[in-house]
């Protein structure tokens, strides 16, 4: 952290890049913060001194004697504080409450009608009681996971599945109550999660897609969640594939999600005969368990479209991982010969085996926890946006002592 910059700002900026890397890589040690930043040992023992004294890092021991003493690590203290994250889908929502480390504290979950005269209202309903009992240590705010485009610059919703356009539920809710909230696409606190606890965390470039009722996609490049200039970036599902093809509800035809989410995959089982008309996905799943060539045969389909897509943007954004996830892996047993097989055949040969593959079983509890980390992650950055200075303001470690350099 060598830029050229002073007094307040520097200090913030150390504070802030300091506190990621313990929240992100932790327990580590001074030494390694120092030459992972660029920065003085001395200013690097100012900044955690002062994070410590406002109780937001502790010290442990990694229990490796060194000279008779076990060496001093630094990690972040999971209790200073909480935040909110909901995962909200047609009919229901689930959430959780968990800690600046990502422990889950305790989950709820409720019917939610979308449709509602007034949704913003119905929502608050339900979450006011979980942010009133958030007591002490501090809430930070509120993380939502919607199915649609969030606009970066208003934060207004558009969720086609829900029914909602131009929904301003960022601003409306944090009014209702009166708590900072932030709100992304729920594949985007997907990979939020996915980033700071689960299988992307190794990774710096990944890729998440998400399979069922829709296809979804985030993109992780150089530690940082890409929304575009726009918020839109891994609008995966409305990819065009053929502009003849199946109408969209997005309003296009032969977008990509018409091919290979639940409804097609069904459809297209139904036509074929592998399935009766009133199957679901689940009959369909049981069609290809049972061996049968033709569901195995839509599966494969699906998989080698979805690969070839995926294909195309590895080679484009070469990340290291692509983690793939969704109600839709419940079939990946029949989806992943294809899948696989065609983002092998379809990127740049040099970086074909250099791209790992994850699945990571559907649940929903993880989405939510990937939009409570929306919010936890806040103190770890220097996003500007007025709803992350709010939150960050309500964590003690950012009133704390001044640092100097």
């Amino acid at each position: 952290m060598t830029a050229a910059t002073s007094g307040p700002r520097l200090r913030d900026v150390n504070r802030v890049a300091v506190l990621a890397l313990i929240g992100r890589h932790g327990p580590i040690s001074r030494a390694d913060i120092a030459r992972r930043l660029g920065l003085s040992p001395p200013t690097v023992t100012a900044v955690t001194r002062s994070l410590i004294e406002a109780g937001v890092i502790h010290k442990v021991d990694d229990g490796m004697p060194r000279g008779g003493r076990p060496s001093e690590l630094l990690a972040v203290v999971g209790p200073a504080a909480h935040a909110i994250g909901v995962k909200v889908a047609a009919g229901r929502l689930t959430g959780v409450r968990a800690d600046l480390d990502g422990t889950v504290l305790d989950t709820f979950a409720a019917p939610f009608d979308e449709s509602a005269v007034n949704p913003f209202d119905a929502l608050s309903e339900l979450l006011a009681p979980h942010v009133a009992a958030a007591g002490h240590p501090p809430l930070l705010g509120v993380g939502l996971g919607v199915p649609g485009f969030v606009d970066s610059r208003t934060g207004l919703v558009e969720a086609p599945l829900l029914g909602w356009r131009h929904m301003p539920l960022r601003d409306y809710l944090s009014r209702l109550l009166n708590a900072p909230v932030l709100v992304d696409n729920d594949v985007n606190t997907l990979a939020a999660y996915e980033h700071l606890y689960g299988l992307g965390r190794p990774y710096e470039d990944f890729l998440t897609i998400t399979l069922g009722q829709g296809v979804g996609g985030a993109v992780v490049l150089g530690g940082d969640l890409r929304r575009g200039g726009h918020g839109a970036a891994g609008e995966l599902g409305h990819l065009p594939i053929d502009p003849d093809g199946p109408p969209c509800h997005c309003g296009k035809r032969g977008c990509l999600e018409t091919y290979v989410c639940d409804a097609a995959l069904l459809a297209e089982a139904r036509k074929l005969g592998a399935v009766g008309p009133d199957a679901g996905s689940a009959d369909l799943r049981a069609a290809a368990d049972r061996g049968d060539p033709t569901a195995r045969a839509v599966y494969r389909a699906a998989g080698e479209r979805l690969g070839a897509v995926a294909a195309g943007l590895a080679t484009v954004l070469d990340p290291q991982a692509v983690l793939v996830s969704g109600e839709g892996t419940l079939a990946w047993t029949h989806l992943a010969e294809g899948f696989l097989t065609a983002l092998r055949a379809g990127m740049f040969p040099p970086m074909a085996d250099g791209v790992s593959v994850h699945v990571d079983p559907w649940d929903d509890a993880k989405w939510a926890l990937g939009a409570a980390a929306l919010v936890l992650r806040a103190p770890f950055t220097l996003n500007a946006e007025a709803q992350g200075d709010a939150i960050r303001a309500r964590l003690a470690a950012f009133p704390g002592a001044e640092v100097s350099q």
